[in-house]
């Protein structure tokens, strides 16, 4: 056989690009082991992992787009969302999706409840939800044409309640959102109650969607469980569920699903033209083509793991999780916010002690990023009735399990470091900005007027050497810095300004 050049040629540039890759994702934090408690779920199962890569490289370079040419595409979706329905109690008239995540499983479920309505984007169709569902629903309302009402909690304990979500409930509402749990802080809203008022007082086609994108794999499993309120398909008025499996389905990224109850509302977040001279395009979800690598490996985790396993994962979470809340109640200055029997801790500053004894979490989160343990920070929220707190978020998986007391010793030793500190403050490139906001020298409009490459100029500081190189030390930026920022700017200027920040660290 004559050799071929270009396969020579192309086989070289790989290995090297492998090489810088390999280079690159060394200054990633470790996405196995437990020492990052956010956006990643560790099994701690090493075969685990690769049973998922065996089965993605199986299905490598099949078109997800068309089942009838590509049977298995067919076979792996209808068992991933024949798992899912199990644990989630649908039933026969339970259909679903196979989706790239829990934005887009979101945001079809948004999409379903406009069409089930009869309403068009733009028209007033309205989302209620509680303030502290996730952001999914906003971005699906701005995609949509849809108006987003978020309906305030507790500040005290992060609850809504169910009447006061029932309230702001009219005519032109196409769907309701309960979380089950909310991200924030791990609790769980009221869907049964919510349900029932639904189902008493207003039209049947307003939908009920339960983000359970976290939940969904997890609490079900969960030891105490029972101590919850159903949210599940045993709430008949639930009309659909979003569960992602590269959660705590412990799948590779890329993977959730969107159970529907009955076929009208679970195909009408379809898409279908032939109204174009190529194929008929039929698309259950936002994209086209679409890979079979995430599925696939999804399904085999799915079947290797069983009910049995599945079940023994939660269960060391919870151990790992139960173990964290009694050691962080326990650190002085700090304190655990309201949560409810799942896999998140959120901490806060406890108002209990005086000031000199508490401490900031978001400068605890740095803390302990220092340390090695990755632990996320949220900003404070303002509602009317009373701001949420500043927290500091842990997502706790089963490999947490093997590194409690590393992680205790961390939280202990951050909180030593700080306790007793003045709240972080915005970094130098923030400053003036927000200075002149607050004393009326600026307004939100004027920096709305700006183009983006002026707002661009307005964050190098903060990303690099203030010339708008995005290579300086400002990559190490305390992130407590940041979110002193957000905090005190507007919200669409702050939206604005992270934008403008994540996009130069992009570029």
């Amino acid at each position: 056989m004559t050799p071929d050049p270009l396969a020579d040629d192309v086989i070289d540039r790989g290995e090297h690009a492998l090489a810088r890759l390999s280079a690159m994702r060394e200054a990633d934090p470790p996405t196995t082991g437990g020492r990052v408690l956010s956006y990643v779920y560790d099994s701690g199962l090493a075969g685990l992992d690769d049973l998922a890569l065996r089965a993605a490289r199986l299905a490598h370079g099949v078109n997800g787009l068309d089942p009838t040419v590509f049977a298995s595409v067919a076979g792996i979706h209808g068992g991933i969302v024949d798992r899912v329905r199990g644990i989630l109690r649908g039933g026969d008239g339970v259909y679903g999706s196979v989706t790239s995540g829990g934005t887009e499983s979101c945001v079809l479920a948004c999409l379903a409840a406009r069409e089930v309505r009869g309403r068009t984007a733009g028209d007033g169709g309205r989302i209620v939800a509680p303030v502290t569902v996730h952001a999914a629903f906003r971005k699906a309302a701005h995609l949509l044409g849809l108006e987003f009402v978020g309906v305030e909690v507790d500040p005290d304990t992060g609850r809504v309640r169910a009447e006061e979500l029932l309230a702001a409930v009219d005519s032109d509402t196409v769907l309701v959102v309960c979380s089950a749990p909310s991200y924030p802080t791990g609790v769980v809203d009221p869907v049964a109650e919510v349900a029932e008022g639904l189902d008493s007082r207003h039209d049947r086609q307003i939908g009920l969607h339960v983000d359970a994108c976290l939940g969904g794999l997890v609490l079900p499993f969960w030891p105490d469980a029972q101590a919850v309120e159903p949210w599940d398909f045993r709430v008949d008025r639930v009309t659909s569920i979003s569960a992602d499996l590269h959660k705590y389905g412990f799948a590779p990224k890329g993977t959730s699903v969107l159970l529907s109850r009955g076929r009208a509302r679970h195909r009408a977040a379809w898409f279908a033209t032939i109204d174009w001279p190529g194929y008929p395009v039929v698309n259950p979800t936002l994209a086209g083509s679409k890979p079979l690598e995430p599925a696939a490996a999804a399904w085999a985790v799915s079947e290797a793991l069983g009910d049995d396993g599945q079940r023994e994962l939660v269960a060391r979470t919870a151990r790992a999780t139960d173990s964290l809340v009694e050691c962080l109640s326990g650190i002085e200055g700090l304190c655990v916010l309201e949560r409810d029997p799942g896999p998140l801790i959120a901490v806060a500053a406890d108002r209990d002690v005086p000031d000199g004894r508490r401490i900031h979490p978001h400068l605890w989160a740095d803390a302990c990023a220092r340390r090695g343990i990755a632990v996320q920070s949220q900003p404070a929220f303002s509602q009317v009735r009373g701001t949420l707190s500043s927290s500091a978020h842990l997502t706790v998986t089963p490999v947490t399990v093997r590194l409690v007391d590393e992680i205790v010793r961390v939280a202990t030793d951050a909180a030593d470091e700080v306790r007793g500190r003045p709240a972080p403050t915005p970094p130098p490139g923030f400053i003036d900005v927000i200075g002149a906001l607050e004393s009326g020298a600026l307004s939100p409009g004027d920096i709305a007027a700006l183009d983006e490459d002026e707002v661009h100029a307005l964050v190098a500081g903060v990303l690099g050497d203030g010339d708008g190189d995005p290579g300086g030390e400002g990559r190490d930026q305390s992130m407590a810095q940041l979110m002193a920022a957000i905090e005190r700017l507007p919200e669409d200027v702050g939206a604005r300004l992270v934008r403008a920040y994540l996009a130069a660290v992009m570029e």
